[in-house]
């Protein structure tokens, strides 16, 4: 009985081990293998990500060097028609051994990437942050300070696919206060950005700015305006430009027991300037300047850190009247008067709009230049 009586508690025993036992096991097992499993995954992504920066070289590199070979040897002192006939018949070849990316359109495409970026060294340092994907979206690029402006702010702010093609279609290049100057300056702001990283104001600020995302129509306040931007101040910081942050609204400066109050007051990281913005629902009006100067005298003196540059200002109107801009020389003090539209033009218009801006911004230099002479 007693041997009997021990076996069954024996058994007991086990089948509580049984039951009891597994299900804390199968736990701890699921818990470790899932912190394995994160383990793996992160050194698997990692891995992938550096196979996929590996092929993207190689791919671009591949593309220049064919480019510019058929350019130099084939294509460069031959009769055009030969040369073509010779890339036609080349192209079909490559086709049928290597596939549809080495048909007669790539390669041409391969022949322009080469032409748009002749410069092997350029291109080097180039295409281990830029894809083959990017370089598409740049070759139809027609001027060269376009090109080079969306090539080099693409390397420094990182620009997605999407977001190349979003701020070439966007017109950003013509938009900034950089294209509106003279050629051999644009060409010292974008070599000193490549060479230095040196991110100056008129890189950085647009006229127009394009709120559409605000969704403001017929009548509206500058309160109303400026309640809508805070309601979407993600989108609009991505409109201002990467490298800005947002500090505070409605910023009080006291002077002589009268109190002031600033619209919008941003920091950008890599100028390291305070930027006041002032919003205007009307045209701009020469007494705003006065108003934006102080502003900008009352932060440099109470709120500019060590290490951080002059404050800047942008005045933000619905109309620039731009002679009395250029007479003011507000660029001079750091303020920078633009228009807002909150609706989208056409592309039509818009470019119309820049062509004249830019074209009257050139006249000016040129008169103040035989002024000069005179």
């Amino acid at each position: 009985m007693t041997g009997t009586r021990s076996k069954r508690m024996i058994v007991s025993a086990k089948e509580v081990s049984t039951v009891s036992g597994p299900p804390e096991a199968s736990e701890t097992t699921d818990s470790d293998a899932s912190v394995l499993v994160r383990e793996l995954s992160s050194m698997i992504e990692t891995a992938q990500k550096q196979v996929a920066t590996v092929a993207n070289v190689a791919l671009t590199t591949l593309h220049w060097q064919i480019g510019h070979h058929v350019r130099t040897c084939v294509l460069d002192g031959r009769r055009a028609e030969y040369g073509r006939r010779i890339v036609s018949s080349a192209s079909r070849q490559l086709a049928e051994r290597y596939g549809r990316g080495f048909d007669e359109k790539s390669l041409r495409r391969m022949v322009q990437f080469a032409e748009a970026f002749p410069d092997r060294e350029i291109v080097a340092t180039l295409w281990r942050q830029l894809g083959w994907a990017h370089f598409k979206l740049l070759i139809p690029l027609k001027k060269p300070m376009q090109r080079e402006f969306y090539t080099e702010m693409c390397r420094e702010e990182r620009w997605s696919v999407r977001q190349l093609s979003e701020r070439i279609q966007s017109m950003l290049f013509e938009r900034t206060a950089l294209s509106k100057k003279p050629e051999k300056l644009i060409a010292q702001e974008i070599s000193a950005l490549r060479e230095t990283g040196e991110l100056t104001p008129a890189l950085v600020f647009r006229d127009p700015y394009m709120l559409d995302f605000l969704e403001l129509r017929d009548t509206y306040s500058e309160s109303d305006l400026e309640a809508a931007i805070l309601r979407e101040i993600e989108r609009f910081l991505l409109e201002l430009g990467v490298g800005f942050t947002f500090a505070e609204r409605q910023k009080r400066m006291t002077l002589d027991g009268d109190d002031y109050y600033l619209d919008l007051l941003f920091y950008h990281r890599r100028l390291r300037r305070l930027v006041a913005i002032e919003l205007k629902i009307g045209e701009f009006r020469a007494q705003d300047s006065g108003q934006m100067e102080l502003y900008l005298r009352w932060l440099d003196k109470y709120e500019r850190q060590a290490g951080e540059e002059r404050p800047l200002g942008i005045i933000l109107c619905a109309g620039k009247k731009r002679e009395t801009v250029e007479i003011l020389g507000l660029d001079e003090r750091g303020i920078h008067v633009a228009e807002y539209t909150t609706e989208l033009p056409s592309r039509e218009l818009l470019e119309e709009r820049l062509r004249k801006a830019i074209e009257d911004a050139n006249s000016r230099v040129v008169e103040c230049e035989c002024g000069g002479q005179r």
